[in-house]
């Protein structure tokens, strides 16, 4: 259930320190436009309990820290109905911003990019091809992610940026560093404003 009433500037203020909150967290942009943003963790063990989810929370902590104050993640087990669900729900609440960890690499059960692509009317390539691009410098293995980017229908307003991010820590607080600027942006241009 979303949070009503937390607002806040994306001005030079720092982010709201203190306890998470608890759904969807509003923030008001520059030009008064809200952004609730939702993160979503794909992982069967996590779903389970059979393992502890740590890149939902990086993800969390690392949107907080650029000014963009989250719920804690919403955890779901890999596949294509149970991904399209989730952030089909998120976008049901309103959501402009959902993130995914997980899900997008080679294995049988990495759907994130199938259930993410049956609800983007707008596919992004360039910032997939971005963060694909700055973590194999590092990470070779990383060319194999497979997540995408685009813009969704969600209740309520224009619509919605969803961003799918591999399952590591490392790779959800880069894949945040290169969204982040582009948040507001987006939103701005979803709800009509100038370039």
């Amino acid at each position: 259930m979303p949070v009503s009433g937390i607002r806040f500037s994306w001005g030079s203020r720092a982010p709201p320190s203190g306890p998470r909150y608890c759904g969807t967290v509003k923030t008001q942009l520059k030009l008064g436009a809200e952004l609730g943003a939702v993160v979503i963790t794909v992982s069967d063990r996590c779903s389970r309990g059979e393992r502890e989810d740590r890149s939902g929370p990086a993800t969390v902590d690392a949107l907080g820290e650029v000014g963009i104050p989250c719920g804690p993640p919403r955890v779901v087990p890999d596949g294509i109905e149970s991904v399209a669900g989730a952030i089909s729900a998120a976008l049901g609440d309103g959501a402009r911003l959902v993130v995914t960890t997980g899900g997008t690499g080679v294995s049988a059960r990495d759907l994130t990019p199938e259930g993410t692509a049956t609800l983007l009317r707008t596919v992004l390539p360039g910032i997939s091809e971005r963060m694909r691009m700055l973590s194999v410098a590092t990470i070779p293995t990383a060319m194999l992610s497979r997540g995408l980017a685009g813009i969704a229908d969600s209740v309520g307003n224009n619509g919605a940026l969803v961003v799918n991010l591999p399952g590591s820590v490392g790779a959800v607080r880069d894949g945040v560093a290169i969204i982040a600027p582009l948040v507001r942006h987006i939103i701005d241009q979803l709800d009509g404003g100038d370039h």
